[in-house]
């Protein structure tokens, strides 16, 4: 086989499986959206990642006692 006709193969493959890798992440964030949502509980980003968001690094959870 030429090394041409293997990079070709190999690049192939390496195309499919980032597809399939990109789609089932996807189906299992639709998923866990989904059961979040059936459950009642909030999906907003701010409350499901709290700590990502540069203007709620102060936030905190639970009784907050005055300094």
């Amino acid at each position: 086989m030429k090394t041409s006709t293997k990079i070709i193969y190999g690049a192939a493959a390496v195309a499919v499986a980032s597809l399939l890798i990109h789609s089932i992440r996807k189906s299992n964030t639709k998923r866990r959206i989904a059961e979040i949502a059936d459950e009642g509980y909030e999906t907003a980003v701010d409350i499901l990642h709290p700590n990502t968001n540069s203007r709620f690094k102060k936030l905190q959870f639970g009784p907050v006692l005055p300094s």
